[in-house]
């Protein structure tokens, strides 16, 4: 028991911080720390657990998201939350962690999505088709992936720019690099014979490395891009290089 003026005080002064922390409403723990670009509408609830009508950030939007935070996990110093929300069209749901100086950490995520959901932040006019995401980890820091461990599969592609109809279906799995994020690609039912190469460095530029065969089913206004792409090797493969910087 406690017997002495002091320590009931104490014994107070912990029960009161621990009930504002756990009942600490999330819409101003928002106002306060929310970085630049992120946009949520309709806050409910408390950092601990809560819900939010929308949430968007670079051209990606989500709208009926939860949190509940993952207490156990606050003993080693992470503060962990299990997250869901909607995007267009499909389902995204996972664990976020903040680390110490803003890095992001995803793990056990699942999601699925429509592709034009991220027109925007790819910059690419007209996509369209559907892409479901598994991946075991994706480290971000300052907006950039910097570690991922994981796989997207993308159907029904279409790049207007490249045609105007649906050129099949793609594979990505993502590993982790000295110098950033790499991904090795490969069609899966898709109208041309693809395999390359994927890689984001860590001073934002990106390289995508492919070679591209036509198939049967190829269309002719595709196959006559492609002669643009340089000359065939040995096996009728053509160079395809897409380079830039996020």
């Amino acid at each position: 028991m406690i017997h002495t003026r002091r320590g009931l005080l104490l014994v107070a002064a912990i029960t009161v911080v621990l009930a504002l922390l756990v009942s600490f409403p999330a819409r101003i723990a928002y106002q306060w720390s929310a970085p630049g670009g992120l946009a949520v509408s309709g806050i409910q609830g408390t950092v601990w657990a809560g819900k939010a009508d929308a949430v968007a950030m670079e051209g990606i939007y989500l709208s009926d998201v939860s949190w509940r935070i993952k207490p156990l996990h606050l003993f080693s110093g992470k503060l962990l939350y299990r997250m869901k929300g909607a995007p267009i069209s499909g389902f995204a749901e996972g664990n976020v962690g903040i680390g110490i100086g803003g890095t992001l950490t995803v793990s056990d995520l699942s999601a699925s999505l429509a592709l034009p959901a991220l027109a925007q932040t790819l910059r690419i006019r007209g996509l369209r088709g559907d892409a479901s995401l598994q991946f075991d980890r994706i480290q971000i820091r300052d907006g950039l992936p910097v570690a991922a461990s994981g796989t997207v599969q993308v159907n029904k592609l279409l790049v207007p720019s490249l045609s105007r109809e649906s050129i099949g279906g793609y594979r990505a799995e993502f590993f982790t690099q000295n110098n950033g994020v790499a991904a090795s690609v490969e069609d899966t039912d898709g109208i041309l014979e693809l395999a390359g190469s994927l890689q984001l460095k860590d001073d934002r530029s990106y390289q995508f490395l492919a070679q591209v065969l036509a198939k049967p089913e190829t269309p002719a206004s595709l196959r006559k891009q492609m002669q643009y792409l340089g000359p065939a090797n040995e096996r009728g493969q053509r160079e395809l290089r897409i380079e830039g910087r996020l």
